[in-house]
């Protein structure tokens, strides 16, 4: 089976995108912020990532390909005219990257930078084109080894030469636009489509007036490195009062075994109906009963300097509490994974149980 998904970084506006083939899976431009995301996402289901795939050095935002490999063994592979150190593979025109049953092939695309790559799936019903084409658009060309001629070029020879029903999928949209096609940007590109010819082109990109990209300075060293912290530079720090696993919901969860054994330490936040505190299913010993409707009301009989773990009987309405918590303040929050469900089948004891 074929897994195809198209995730979104909000800050800079960056898409990334997810192909998988018989357990195998690719990243196509990973954002260094969203490695948990990134990682849950393969977690939930079951993928095991075999490479992160840049299509260029970026400039407005820092690659997770090195983090991705700390943390999930993943290959960095870039391209061979970017002049990147670190990656496990320089890719060339004409290169295959297999993933399961299936493959990629790069295609050289510079003019937004000298190591611009396009990925097109096999078949050539996708292709992944980064800034060399975007929706309606495409990458500047006044910094970064940039140039209008061959961006130009690269476009109507490596792109516009698929097939029109090619869906195209750019490294990032400003206006939330998801995809495009071949035969949309022959047409209706207002820079590279319909009767525009090289002369109006570079004309066109010599008057963008556009600031350099306010991360310039940090992303693209960091990006000449496939990510990886400078020396000396903080990296992105896990939860250390207790084992935890991101979701791509975007919350922490601990699971039952982790919570009984450091319960003691922790603010057990219990969000059912008082009807439910003595239920089949009782309670966790020590914890607070505080039903959702009068958690916002009440949320400070908790101390903000202790880590909350709250509680349901599936892990469901618990999800909706630690959302609201984290929105006012508290830092460290995660939700039972499972609830008193899950609590109660690994054998875990309660109290006020009502046979």
């Amino acid at each position: 089976m074929f897994i195809f998904r198209q995730l979104f970084d909000a800050t800079s506006s960056t898409y990334t995108y997810l192909l998988a083939s018989e357990g195998d899976a690719v990243l196509i431009d990973p954002v260094f912020e969203q490695a948990r995301r990134d990682a849950a996402l393969l977690r939930e289901l079951g993928l095991r990532l075999v490479a992160t795939l840049d299509t260029h050095v970026h400039a407005d935002h820092v690659t997770g390909a090195w983090l991705l490999k700390q943390r999930l063994g993943s290959q960095i592979a870039v391209s061979g005219a970017a002049g990147a150190a670190g990656a496990d593979r320089l890719l060339q025109h004409g290169d295959r990257i297999p993933f399961g049953g299936r493959n990629l092939e790069v295609r050289a695309t510079p003019g937004h930078t000298d190591g611009c790559l396009s990925y097109v799936l096999d078949g050539q019903t996708m292709a992944f084109t980064g800034d060399a084409l975007l929706i309606r658009g495409c990458g500047r060309t006044d910094f970064q080894q940039g140039s209008a001629e061959r961006l130009h070029a690269s476009v109507h020879t490596q792109l516009f030469s698929l097939p029109p029903r090619c869906l195209i999928y750019p490294g990032h949209d400003y206006r939330g636009i998801t995809a495009s096609s071949v035969a949309e940007e022959r047409r209706y590109n207002p820079r590279l489509g319909g009767d525009a010819s090289l002369g109006d082109f570079v004309g066109y990109m010599q008057h963008l007036g556009l600031p350099h990209p306010k991360l310039i300075d940090v992303a693209v060293p960091a990006n000449l490195r496939c990510g990886q912290p400078a020396e000396g530079a903080p990296s992105a720090a896990e939860p250390a009062w207790a084992p935890l696993s991101f979701t791509f919901s975007g919350l922490w969860e601990i699971d039952p075994d982790a919570l009984a054994e450091r319960g003691s330490h922790l603010q057990v936040v219990d969000v059912r109906e008082a009807a439910e505190w003595n239920d089949a299913l009782g309670h966790i010993r020590g914890a607070k009963l505080l039903p959702m409707a009068e958690l916002a009301a009440r949320q400070d009989e908790l101390d903000r300097d202790r880590p909350v773990v709250a509680v349901c009987r599936s892990g469901t309405r618990s999800a909706q509490a630690c959302q609201l918590l984290q929105k006012a303040g508290f830092a460290h929050v995660a939700n039972l994974s499972g609830g008193m469900l899950r609590w109660r089948s690994q054998g875990h004891p309660v109290e006020g149980e009502r046979v």
